[in-house]
């Protein structure tokens, strides 16, 4: 009679994640999958930079040792070549992650994938980096976290309803540590907003008539509080002097967008902040 031992020994189940980087891509569609069953006998074993022909049956050798799988992403065709022709030779079950992907790609673009190992690690380090902008500018919404805005590479400032907070999630998106800061008629500006690079600074002007009718549609979300200050024409006009007046003193940047989208007004700040970059560096080369 076969022990119980030997029974969980042989439900067992044996992947092997193999790449010719560091897996992380494979090892991500791996365990995507398998949380779809429900199972907890499956033993992962991640073999990373496999980028020669030995290396690879070695690889078969392993898994055909413990009847196991193996899933890879390798981007040299001769080396899925081999691991394929390896493992039907020793009964060993070969999944190509990303194989008909990239030769869907290939067909429609009409281009051939570049074959550099480890190209997929950039891409997850680049929508990691994403993540973390879009984290910064959350964080530093409205004012919020002031103590550290020295560490945002673009500083949005403006009264209310001049679509800050948007604007500062695209550019988040497209790479930017941002945060924004509200300017208050009658209430004094945080210390820390004077202390930053002006150049990383930017104002935001609204058209006090446009301005108005925006303040109207989001005071009637609100019809039992008393806004009417809030959407006075002559009140608002006062408080985007008063901004322009601040924006001009700290040489701050100043960018329109009365009647510019969202994307419109990101894009003229990230080549308003380039071109700044640019002179900068040109500036120094000079000195």
């Amino acid at each position: 009679m076969e022990s119980k031992d030997n029974k969980n020994n042989f439900k067992k189940r044996h992947i092997f994640i193999v790449s010719d980087a560091t897996g992380s891509t494979c090892e991500m569609v791996v365990k995507a999958a398998l949380s779809q069953f429900k199972t907890t006998d499956v033993i992962l074993h991640k073999l990373k930079y496999v980028r020669t022909k030995s290396e690879v049956k070695n690889v078969i050798l392993e898994a055909m040792a413990v009847n196991g799988i193996i899933a890879y992403t390798l981007v040299s065709p001769e080396l899925c070549n081999i691991i394929n022709d390896e493992g039907r030779k020793s009964a060993v079950p070969t999944i190509d992650v990303l194989g008909p992907l990239l030769s869907r790609f290939t067909d429609y673009l009409d281009i051939s994938p570049m074959a550099i190992p480890g190209l997929f690690k950039h891409l997850d380090k680049a929508y990691f980096q994403r993540i973390e902008c879009i984290d910064f500018a959350v964080k530093h919404d409205d004012g919020t976290k002031i103590e550290d805005i020295a560490k945002a590479e673009l500083v949005l400032v403006g009264p209310s309803r001049t679509s800050k907070t948007p604007i500062s999630i695209y550019l988040a998106y497209r790479d930017y540590l941002v945060a924004n800061v509200p300017i208050i008629q009658g209430i004094e500006s945080p210390k820390e907003l004077f202390e930053i690079d002006p150049k990383h600074v930017i104002g935001l002007f609204v058209s006090p008539y446009r301005l108005k009718t925006i303040r109207e549609v989001r005071a009637t979300r609100y019809p039992h509080i008393n806004l009417s200050e809030y959407t006075n024409l002559e009140q608002i006009q006062l408080e985007m002097t008063n901004c322009m007046k601040l924006y001009v003193k700290n040489r701050w940047n100043i960018v329109d967008v009365t009647a510019k989208s969202i994307e419109e007004a990101a894009t003229e700040i990230m080549r308003l902040f380039n071109k700044r970059k640019v002179d900068n560096t040109i500036l120094s080369d000079k000195v």
